[in-house]
């Protein structure tokens, strides 16, 4: 049995229309969000004596500068023999002059530290925005009305570019434990400790004034000829 001309011509229109469905987001909450990637980057360094080997210092120095080493990433030193007590301290002095702290070693290495030596890892946290931009609602009608699939890219791939430290999109960034009233209180006694503004008026001054006061000043007018009439 041949299906009839009437029969196939909905379902040409069905196949047509499902080819414009669009690309679009179903909602507002965009579904292009920030990922934060990490990696670790690993320097071994030699000792001498407790202390780092001669020029190791320079050599630390020159690799934080290459990795652009700042605010967000995270210094830790592996030591597991106890070798290098001095060379803890030289190696937080040249992670200070980038505004960090050494911050406390996994108990479990990430390979083994050979003998003599010391090991530097920076952990470098990067945000990113995947399948940005997200076009593919441009090539073709919406008929149904979704939000477009570039939606969202360019306020999360500013806001990826702009934080300090990446980690805060995971976790956030936690408050200080301890909180002082007197500051807290700071700007509430400022305003009731100022003068009332009331007692004596205030001085007004005209916006091409210069030094003393403007022409014809608080006290004076001009005539309706021009000229100045002294109250």
């Amino acid at each position: 049995m041949r299906p009839s001309p009437s029969f196939l011509m909905p379902l040409g229109l069905m196949l047509m229309t499902g080819g414009c469905m669009g690309h679009g987001q179903h909602g507002l909450e965009s579904t292009h969000q920030p990922v934060v990637s990490q990696a670790d980057y690993v320097l071994d360094l030699a000792l001498s004596g407790g202390r780092l080997a001669a020029d190791e210092d320079r050599r630390l120095d020159g690799w934080a500068r290459n990795l652009r080493l700042g605010y967000g990433d995270r210094v830790t030193v592996e030591d597991p023999a106890g070798e290098g007590p001095d060379a803890f301290r030289q190696i937080a002095q040249v992670v200070g002059r980038y505004g960090l702290l050494v911050g406390q070693a996994s108990a479990i290495p990430h390979s083994p530290v050979a003998p003599m030596t010391i090991r530097v890892v920076v952990s470098h946290a990067r945000a990113y925005v995947p399948g940005c931009p997200d076009l593919r609602s441009d090539a073709m009608p919406d008929l149904e009305g979704n939000t477009s699939s570039n939606h969202g890219c360019a306020v999360n791939r500013n806001l990826a570019a702009m934080i300090a430290n990446p980690n805060d999109l995971v976790r956030g960034a936690g408050g200080p434990t301890t909180s002082d009233p007197q500051t807290a209180a700071r700007a509430v006694n400022a305003l009731r400790n100022a003068p009332p503004t009331g007692n004596g008026g205030t001085t007004l001054r005209s916006p091409n004034s210069s030094g003393g006061g403007g022409s014809g000043g608080a006290g004076g007018g001009m005539s309706p000829s021009g000229s100045g009439v002294s109250q």
